[in-house]
């Protein structure tokens, strides 16, 4: 059974289901990042973070899909029953956007739920995440493209309660240039800053951080927001310091079944090297100093 490096994907998910006693793994499928012809994503399974089974297919699209390129970042959340699935596609001459799928198991197949993207059409967007307010509110947030915009936003968008569309006009909670750690990136001619992986998590206190991805003198580095008033629409303070600049981002937060809270990441940032990283998190070391 292969382990974590063994897995060429990129945007490590991992979502731990208790009545199955297993761990799910999805991700940017490597091979096919950068692809003009992509295939879908894959899953796998773990009882231990160490070995896997798989990989089994968890989404292909249909045959009349709007995109065929840049299929990316999967997040899969249980929400109202059921498990649904957060990803960004693109075509050619199209913006790339997040679209929301879902499925009765994590295993999938997981089916639209709209025929295209819930953020903005117009907008080059990315790596959507779901939110859910102390109401039952959903929300999306997501990445305004530098390649679109210059200083790469994450914003935030209502979404209907059955994540059909949005709900409502998106809000730019920060830009990447206000972290003092982001370095301008030149891509092919073009300037910028990025904004990457948006990942939310309330600390037992109480503080909502933010935890994303952009680029430091280091490479691929993750940063943190925090709240100031502890809710969705900030005010966001960035952290002067980044959580983690080894050339490794896109991640996000999950307790295994031992209550442990841990990071997942990919590392390196460089294809077609980069694998599935875990690292333990102290969370009262995340906490406002």
């Amino acid at each position: 059974m292969p382990k974590l490096s063994d897995i060429h994907i990129r945007d490590p998910f991992i979502l731990p289901v208790s009545s199955e006693g297993r761990y799910y793994l999805y991700g940017t499928m490597g091979a096919y990042t950068w692809s003009e012809s992509a295939v879908g994503f894959d899953g796998y399974t773990s009882t231990d973070l160490h070995t896997w089974e798989g990989p089994f297919p968890v989404f292909r699209p249909p045959t009349d899909f709007w995109a065929d390129r840049n299929f990316w970042a999967p997040e899969i959340h249980a929400y109202c029953g059921r498990y649904c699935m957060f990803a960004s596609f693109k075509a050619k001459g199209i913006c790339r956007g997040t679209q929301i799928f879902s499925a009765n198991t994590p295993q999938g197949p997981f089916v639209p739920l709209s025929n295209g993207p819930a953020t903005p059409l117009d907008w080059e967007c990315l790596d959507g995440t779901l939110f859910v307010t102390s109401d039952g509110d959903p929300w999306m947030v997501f990445c305004h493209e530098w390649v679109q915009v210059g200083d790469g936003e994450i914003c935030a968008i209502p979404l209907k309660k059955d994540l059909t569309s949005a709900a409502g006009e998106p809000t730019v909670l920060f830009r990447a240039s206000q972290a003092p750690w982001v370095q301008q990136i030149d891509s092919k001619g073009r300037k910028g800053y990025v904004t990457d992986g948006p990942w939310l998590h309330r600390l037992a206190g109480g503080e909502l951080l933010m935890l994303w991805s952009g680029f430091s003198a280091s490479g691929y580095t993750i940063g943190a927001a925090r709240s100031t008033s502890g809710q969705l629409l900030g005010p966001w303070r960035q952290d002067a310091r980044p959580l983690y600049n080894g050339n490794g981002g896109h991640c996000m937060t999950f307790r295994d079944f031992d209550g442990n809270l841990w990071v997942s990441l990919h590392r390196p940032n460089e294809t077609p090297y980069e694998r599935p990283m875990l690292m333990p998190l102290e969370e009262d070391k995340l906490a406002s100093p």
